[in-house]
């Protein structure tokens, strides 16, 4: 049973990453109309609509301080981590974007131990963490001509990885209070959204209505609002349950390998050996951290 659970763990974290390595590219498309604060505020307020319905409900607390958990996982994983993800796509390209957040797993692995005291690092983690951004490295930087770099973008990236790590710690905390996960996740949309009404005021939204039901607007907005949120927030936060914080976002370093593969697909860009190269590390490095997974699981 227990080898069941792990397996279905592992299968939904695959499953959300795969979503949300083509995400950049929608995200960047979406960028070219509309605001970073309207196409949050969009994606989100549909995610919470499907899971209000999806749930049957709003979640009653057992407890009154569990407000807070869900609180911190709203303003983390929802507001300031989309909030400084898509401001940081104004400023840098998707690849080099994917490449710097996908450091969240250190810092996951930091929050965890700050946080919950647990799941401790060891050296077999740090090594599949320089393994898989090294592969990132190269098959972002490998599939794209002209690379723009931006300190602030960079800037908003890295600290966009730093709330994701806290984040999933908070998700994990969640998760020992025993709500089923949509719900629960339901009520995460509801806090990140909140938070997001000052940045909305602030730019103004919505903007011209004309454009948010053009065929392509439409399908990106629906992809992230029903599938890459409200969907993937479901199995990555179940995953999150059945695996542990640390083990679940070492599948974060599969996430840029997506975006490139992605971006050939849809835009068209050239697929280079050195791009193969590179998910080869980046896939190792995600199998280097399962065996530092593993050893710890057995002392």
């Amino acid at each position: 049973m227990q080898d069941k659970k792990q397996l279905s763990g592992h299968i939904m974290a695959l499953f959300s990453v795969l979503v949300w390595g083509t995400t950049f590219v929608s995200t960047k498309v979406l960028l070219r109309t509309f605001s970073p604060v309207e196409i949050m505020v969009t994606r989100f307020a549909l995610g919470f609509a499907a899971l209000l319905l999806a749930g049957r409900g709003w979640l009653r607390l057992q407890k009154p301080r569990h407000e807070w958990y869900f609180a911190a996982a709203g303003l983390t994983g929802v507001t300031l981590y989309f909030l400084m993800e898509n401001i940081a796509l104004t400023y840098a390209s998707a690849s080099l974007i994917g490449v710097l957040v996908s450091v969240a797993p250190l810092f996951t692995a930091v929050a965890v131990r700050l946080l919950l005291g647990g799941e401790p690092m060891s050296r077999y983690f740090f090594a599949g963490f320089a393994l898989a951004i090294a592969g990132v490295a190269v098959v972002s930087f490998s599939g794209v001509s002209e690379m723009h770099f931006s300190p602030v973008g960079a800037v908003l990236a890295v600290l966009a990885a730093a709330v994701w790590g806290f984040y999933s710690a908070i998700v994990r905390k969640i998760g020992t209070f025993g709500y089923q996960t949509v719900p629960a996740t339901c009520r995460v949309f509801f806090y990140g959204l909140l938070f997001l009404v000052p940045a909305a005021i602030w730019d103004g939204f919505p903007g011209g209505l004309m454009a948010w039901f053009t065929p392509l607007h439409l399908a990106n907005l629906l992809f992230l609002g029903l599938c890459a949120s409200a969907l993937c927030f479901v199995t990555w936060n179940r995953a999150v349950h059945l695996l542990g914080a640390l083990k679940t976002s070492v599948y974060v370093y599969i996430v840029p390998v997506i975006t490139i593969l992605s971006s050939a697909i849809v835009l068209h860009e050239r697929l280079t050996p050195l791009m193969a190269v590179g998910t080869l590390l980046a896939l190792g490095g995600l199998f280097l951290s399962e065996k530092r997974e593993a050893a710890a699981d057995e002392t």
